[in-house]
């Protein structure tokens, strides 16, 4: 589609960032006198005004069409207009039903994240967020538990190769070192969106019968239609990959009938980002052969396994939440429930804004910043598990508030410490296919929690105070597999170390110390201005 206008423009901008020199020469590039490292801020400031708020909104929307079945489950219950009650679902359909769009999102999330890579990224990203917003409007008409399975999914089709694609449309503005608190940002929408969900749910049950309609049709319905809105948009909002300063993109194909959106940077700035991205890296043309480096590098799993435990552990919290809640304190009414599931991902959103400027700052040591927040995660289920009496639950909910808390920052961490590995070692096709594995094949912890724990499993599921003890338990387990992984890859990197593919090499993917280690200019300065070269793993790990 577009970005093809001639062999100039077939290397799009992507990669690492510029060192804290002066006079710094590249073979590729030529000298560049003077390097004004403010000057450099402001232009990726300028990218973060164009970009950042367009993912926030997108990922917002699609985050709150995808989760809002949970809060659907305990709508209207005093009215039996809850989701389970107007489509006769059992428990273990409505676990059936989530875990379905966990199953298309594992299968197609690699694919689609390799097609973006061949077209407009921006029109791939318009149309996930259209085609989620038509599924989403649809779900207010589904009657029996055959178009609840059918919808979800479709949805788990659609939106796959969102997260990942995501995390493969920044490096093609951002080198690696950058994305982190970039990624962190933008999810921050997830959280706000599962609160907004919480609060503004608590509106819709007062909407209940209004049209024929009952409360959660009219919450499907209202976020669908303002998702198709928001995908539109896009088409306008994001710009497209980045091309060398001057090149005009040729529209060819179905790309002549969309609206042509305009440049991220323009004049001296798109130069500057054009000097600074291109110092030390060059796009290649990928091939079978590459992708099939790529999947066979050991790197994948151990952050595959990180993110199997902290993504599974997510998405069980965001979509039985507002049921563990209730199994803490039956008295809490429908409403009370949209309401206290809010400070979750408040709490969340909070250890996202904390964490990730710090895992990008020394982004040498992400396992650290990844397994503390595992951690408080694992002490806030075993609170939520053992805490608390039937007098007094609230020690219970304050269990789910740490979960929250250290939920934030573990998802980010691991997607951008993909793109830092990976990026050196594979350039574009590491990214888009290693972001997309990890994503996707890491939800099988999704469906895990979503099918088979809480009212999943119906022997965990009689009321009392062991009511879903042994589904946290299995939670925190799967977080022990998470921090063991991040351990193991750290002394993996320390050992075998992670140097570039011979094709990235080759084509001058970055700088090389000492030792034969290779880092992007952001990691020597770090390293100097830090003094964490003295650290063993700061002297050996440059990925």
């Amino acid at each position: 589609m577009e970005g093809k206008a001639s062999t100039v423009a077939q290397v799009p901008l992507h990669s690492v960032e510029s060192s804290n020199q002066k006079g710094f020469e590249d073979p590729e590039v030529g000298r560049l006198e003077d390097v004004d490292i403010e000057r450099i801020e402001r232009v990726y400031r300028k990218l973060d005004r164009r970009i950042i708020p367009a993912f926030w909104t997108l990922y917002f929307l699609a985050s709150a069409i995808r989760s809002n079945v949970g809060i659907a489950q305990t709508m209207n219950l005093k009215q039996h207009h809850s989701l389970k009650e107007v489509l006769h679902l059992t428990p273990k359909q409505v676990s059936t039903g989530l875990a379905l769009f966990y199953v298309c999102y594992v299968i197609f999330d690699f694919p689609s994240n390799l097609i973006m890579t061949r077209l407009s990224p921006r029109v791939w990203m318009s149309r996930i967020v259209i085609g989620v917003g038509i599924i989403g409007s649809c779900m207010a008409a589904m009657k029996a538990a055959w178009s609840f399975y059918l919808l979800r999914l479709l949805l788990g089709i659609v939106v796959a190769g969102m997260w990942p694609g995501m995390a493969y449309y920044l490096t093609l503005f951002y080198p690696p070192s950058r994305t982190g608190k970039r990624i962190g940002l933008y999810f921050t929408a997830a959280q706000v969106s599962a609160a907004v969900v919480g609060l503004v749910s608590a509106g819709f049950p007062k909407m209940d019968g209004l049209g024929g309609l009952v409360g959660f049709q009219w919450m499907f319905l209202m976020y669908g239609l303002v998702g198709i809105l928001c995908g539109i948009s896009l088409l306008w909002w994001l710009p497209d990959r980045p091309l060398p300063p001057g090149e005009v993109p040729t529209r060819t194909g179905l790309s002549k009938w969309l609206p042509q959106t305009k440049p991220a940077l323009t004049g001296e700035d798109a130069m500057v980002h054009y000097q600074d991205l291109t110092r030390v890296y060059q796009r290649q043309r990928w091939g079978v052969k590459d992708l099939f480096r790529v999947l066979i590098d050991w790197r994948l799993w151990p952050l595959l396994l990180m993110y199997f435990g902290v993504v599974g552990v997510g998405i069980g919290v965001q979509n039985y939440a507002s049921v563990i809640i209730q199994a803490t304190n039956r008295k809490l009414t429908s409403i009370d429930l949209s309401l206290l599931t809010a400070p979750i991902w408040i709490m969340d959103l909070i250890a996202i804004l904390l964490v990730t400027p710090f895992s990008d700052r020394f982004h040498h040591h992400r396992a650290l910043f990844f397994s503390v927040p595992v951690c408080i995660q694992i002490a806030g289920l075993l609170l939520t598990t053992y805490g608390g009496s039937e007098a007094n639950p609230w020690p219970r909910y304050g269990g789910l508030l740490m979960v929250g808390f250290g939920l934030g920052p573990t998802v980010p961490i691991t997607m951008t410490w993909t793109n830092q590995i990976f990026q050196p070692r594979h350039g574009e096709v590491g990214v888009a296919a290693a972001s997309a594995l990890v994503s996707g094949l890491g939800n099988l912890g999704s469906i895990l929690t979503t099918y088979a724990l809480f009212t999943g499993w119906p022997a965990d599921s009689h009321r009392g105070k062991k009511q879903y003890r042994k589904s946290t338990l299995v939670m925190v387990g799967i977080l022990c597999l998470s921090i063991l992984s991040a351990f193991v890859m750290t002394l993996l990197l320390r050992f075998v170390g992670n140097r570039p593919a011979a094709k990235q090499i080759s084509s001058g993917s970055s700088t090389v110390d000492g030792e034969g280690v290779i880092m992007d200019g952001a990691a020597k300065r770090e390293l100097q201005e830090r003094g964490f070269g003295r650290l063993w793993w700061g002297r050996r790990y440059r990925g």
